[in-house]
C-alpha cells in the first residue's frame, strides 16, 4: 500500500475534475507530489511493454492474490503454535498453499513456453518461499 493513500485519492479525483477546477491551487502541506496514475504512467513510458499478455494478466493477478492469502494463513498458523487452534489453522494454511501452487502450475501449463519461462522467473521464487514457509510450519 502507498505511504499516503490520500495523495493517491486526490490525484485520482483531480483527473476526474474539469480543467478549470484542476487549475485551482492546492493547499497541501508536507505532501509529496502525487504519482502518475498507473495507466497514464505506462502510456508515457517509451518502449513500455507488459510482461504478459492481457489474456494471462488476470490469472497472474489471481495467483498473486491467492499467494497473499496463503501467506496470511501461514502467519496466522505460526502465531497459534502451541495453542489448541494450531491444527485447524495449519490445515487452513496447507489448503491455501496447495491452492496457490495448483493455480500456479495450471497457469504454467496454459501459457506459451516463452511466457511460462518469464512467469517462472518472476514468480518461481515466491512459490518456493511459500513451500519453505509451509515446511517450517510442519516442524
Amino acid at each position: 500500500m502507498h505511504r499516503n493513500p490520500r495523495v493517491l485519492l486526490r490525484a485520482a479525483a483531480s483527473l476526474l475534475r474539469p480543467a478549470a477546477a484542476a487549475a485551482a491551487p492546492q493547499t497541501l502541506t508536507n505532501a509529496a507530489p502525487a504519482p502518475l496514475p498507473l495507466s497514464l504512467g505506462r502510456a508515457l513510458l517509451p518502449g513500455y511493454r507488459r510482461a504478459f499478455s492481457t489474456d494471462y494478466g488476470k490469472d497472474v493477478d489471481e495467483v498473486n492474490r491467492k499467494f497473499a492469502e496463503a501467506r496470511e494463513e501461514i502467519e496466522s498458523a505460526m502465531d497459534s503454535k502451541e495453542t489448541v487452534y494450531f491444527n485447524e489453522e495449519a490445515a487452513c494454511a496447507r489448503d491455501a498453499a496447495g491452492e496457490v501452487l495448483a493455480a500456479f502450475d495450471a497457469l504454467l501449463a496454459r501459457v506459451p513456453p516463452a511466457d511460462a519461462d518469464k512467469l517462472r522467473r518472476s514468480m518461481g521464487l515466491k512459490m518456493e518461499q511459500l513451500k519453505a514457509e509451509l515446511k517450517q510450519l510442519e516442524e
